[in-house]
């Protein structure tokens, strides 16, 4: 795994870690009564821009501890993977929106929405440094996916409402999840 990922992995990690920000776009698209196309890419811009710089944090945060843990750097990718991808399976079945919505396009409700939803693209690129990848194209992919998605779900939750929320972010765990045991199997069959 060593040097770069394949595109295909890339295009399932960064649609993995964009779940949480589409499903939270469907219910931003839901609490924007008059929805115009600015304010679905203010939302998306916010999203895909902190799915971007996350794993890079990660990236960089990983990059010193290499050395250290490189015998164990599959399960330690596989775990946290396996923890992302069963957290979101776990708040799938917990997501509620509540009856008074917030302004979903206040910066500081931005900010913390977007750190938020981008918490697992930190630990994803913890991963991909532990195993020696680059991260800048896997950065921009995971980033320009979360924008595309996130301004989908804008406009899918201003018409759709609440039809797809919890849906989204089984599958996004789910995805994260048979990532992690890829890694894992890629791994160990590599020793065999």
């Amino acid at each position: 795994m060593e040097g770069s990922l394949n595109i295909l992995v890339i295009g399932f990690i960064g649609f993995g870690l964009a779940m949480d920000a589409f499903a939270v776009s469907i219910a931003n698209g839901l609490a924007v009564k008059v929805l115009r196309i600015r304010y679905a890419v203010r939302i998306a811009m916010f999203y895909g821009a902190f799915q971007a710089v996350m794993p890079v944090l990660g990236w960089l945060a990983g990059y010193g501890l290499r050395e250290i843990i490189c015998e164990i750097d599959h399960w330690i990718a596989f775990g946290l993977l396996a923890f992302i991808g069963s957290k979101m399976i776990y708040e799938s079945y917990q997501l509620e929106i509540p009856d008074q919505p917030c302004n979903p396009l206040t910066v500081y409700r931005l900010l913390i929405l977007s750190f938020a939803t981008s918490i697992d693209a930190l630990a994803v690129g913890l991963s991909l440094s532990i195993l020696q990848a680059e991260i800048v194209t896997p950065a921009l992919i995971i980033g320009v996916i979360t924008f595309i998605l996130s301004l989908t779900g804008v406009f899918i939750g201003n018409r759709f409402g609440h039809f797809f929320e919890k849906k989204i972010e089984l599958v996004g765990g789910l995805i994260l999840l048979g990532i992690g045991i890829k890694i894992l199997i890629d791994h160990l069959s590599g020793q065999a």
